[in-house]
């Protein structure tokens, strides 16, 4: 089982090993289930920030200058604290989280971000739902 750093908070069952739908079902799931339960708050600011997948050279140098950050997590809605939630597939085993990521989660985190990573829709769920607590503290 991999150790991740106490900073991080992990939801989700990091023994499952059945089969799972791909991250970006999960991804999708968690949006929509969201937009479903909160569409006029949470639903209108949940976004989710695309820095992944193939570019050219070209397309890199003008993201980046763009302002696209490698690590940046899967969810992010703004708020006191702003939820940050790296989403992968529900087995631990078909998905990793990157040094980027880690790096990315730990710098919010140490600005005061709720991180966390979340294995499954349902996982990020339980994260979000932990988030909302903090926020109506």
């Amino acid at each position: 089982m991999t150790k991740y750093p106490p900073f991080l908070r992990i939801y989700g069952d990091l023994s499952y090993r059945g089969p799972c739908p791909q991250e970006l079902v999960e991804q999708i799931s968690i949006v929509n289930q969201i937009r479903r339960v909160y569409p006029d708050t949470y639903g209108r600011i949940a976004v989710h920030i695309r820095n992944e997948g193939a570019r050219t050279h070209g397309q890199v140098v003008r993201h980046k200058a763009e302002g696209m950050v490698k690590g940046a997590p899967d969810l992010v809605i703004p708020g006191k604290p702003t939820f940050l939630c790296e989403i992968k597939r529900q087995n631990s085993q078909l998905s990793r989280v990157s040094k980027e990521q880690l790096e990315y989660l730990e710098a919010a985190h140490n600005e005061g971000a709720f991180v966390c990573v979340a294995f499954g829709a349902k996982a990020a769920w339980e994260g979000f739902e932990e988030w909302l607590k903090l926020t109506k503290s």
